[in-house]
């Protein structure tokens, strides 16, 4: 019997366990013991759940999520930019791109609210602080991102987006301390410079570049880039969900928003022409607003899952299919320039899903397609003899 105890306590002392045993009635006590990972935050469960518009990920694999928010990213997403463009298309909006940006994030505001209803678990569990960077950071990348739609052509801005691979590369760097291998900058530069190219034939086919613009779509991507790393590190270190970070960020800044055009007196124009046309303000900002908070809902899936370096690709990957899109429903000059660089592109993505996926992906060494040379032809030349 003694040994039998000696053999359970060495049991619970590998697992983290301390058993306080009662020999007379056969009952014990079991306390669990957290691990340092654990201790970050008292809110982290042992298996984290991740659920997008009521639909629990975590009970499929990761092949099987992966497909899931790439899909529900290109399909709302696509609608999103669609609408976005449209609602721009209407003659005097273009000064109100901060009007539609306050607009929007009170829609995401009650959309967060809503969601966070229908889910067990209510409490608030990243600080309120870091709220506050996050709500700054996401009026900075949508409010002078949808403020420059009024200075450039869309597929220009939607180019100057898809440049923030580089940002976050770098963000991920002094932020959370990662390292990233030669495929990642090779993918970054790949996309770079075909993003480069894309925007040089722009400004030739079509020119319509404003200083301002690019200023505002810059310092968008300045913010774009931390903004991914930043909740990625608070999700991962206190198990926030997605509609939790969706209100309480957008709801903060909302009141941002609200405060800087009251101050500046850019709120009363706005509404007095919105109320002039309020089917093609109001009723397409609804659907421009519920269609990019499905899509946000996603990429929140893949940051939490994947990370924010991969889900950058991705929507990477869905800006080049709302630019070709842009082309069939909005008329627009065309020259195979830009074909070009979208490949260049496409071979920024490639390397980046090659880099996360280096021991399932096996590419031949130039060594071994050298050798592999040889030997045909030694073989060719053998059959040739006989």
């Amino acid at each position: 019997e003694e040994q039998k105890e000696d053999n359970n306590s060495t049991e619970c002392s590998e697992i983290g366990i301390m058993d306080l045993k009662f020999t007379s009635s056969r009952k014990y006590i079991s306390i669990s013991v957290p691990s340092k990972s654990q201790t970050m935050s008292p809110h982290i469960k042992s298996v984290d759940d991740v659920v997008v518009l009521g639909m629990n990920l975590s009970k499929f694999n990761k092949p099987t999520q992966f497909f899931i928010c790439v899909s529900g990213v290109f399909m709302f997403y696509l609608i999103y930019g669609y609408l976005q463009e449209l609602i721009f298309s209407v003659e005097g909006f273009k000064p109100f791109g901060w009007y539609l940006t306050l607009v929007q994030f009170g829609f995401y505001s009650i959309f967060g609210l809503i969601e966070l209803q229908l889910i067990q678990d209510k409490r608030r569990r990243i600080p309120g602080k870091t709220y506050m960077i996050i709500a700054f950071l996401t009026v900075g990348t949508m409010g002078l991102s949808n403020t420059s739609l009024g200075y450039l052509n869309y597929p220009t801005q939607v180019i100057f987006k898809c440049c923030k691979l580089i940002p976050v590369m770098i963000g991920g760097v002094f932020i959370q301390g990662k390292r990233y291998n030669i495929a990642d900058v090779s993918a970054a530069l790949c996309m770079s410079l075909g993003l480069i190219w894309f925007t040089l034939a722009d400004s030739t086919v079509a020119p319509n570049f404003n200083l301002t613009g690019v200023v505002l779509i810059s310092l968008a991507l300045c913010a774009d880039a931390v903004i991914g790393n930043v909740q990625e590190k608070a999700m991962k270190l206190h198990n926030g969900s997605n509609s939790e970070m969706v209100l309480y960020s957008y709801s903060i800044g909302f009141v941002y928003i609200l405060f800087g055009l009251t101050c500046t007196s850019g709120l009363s124009p706005a509404v007095t022409f919105c109320s002039k046309h309020p089917v093609q303000t109001y009723g397409y900002a609804f659907l421009f607003s519920l269609t990019g908070y499905f899509g946000i809902s996603f990429v929140l899936a893949l940051i939490k899952i994947f990370g924010a370096l991969l889900a950058v690709t991705v929507t990477t990957g869905r800006k080049a299919m709302t630019i070709v899109l842009s082309f069939l429903f909005f008329a627009k000059p065309f020259t195979f320039q830009y074909v070009w660089s979208g490949l260049l592109v496409v071979l920024g993505i490639f390397l980046n899903v090659y880099s996360k996926n280096m021991d399932k992906i096996k590419l031949p060494s130039l060594d071994g397609l050298w050798k592999k040379s040889v030997e045909e032809r030694k073989t060719r030349t053998l059959s040739q003899t006989v």
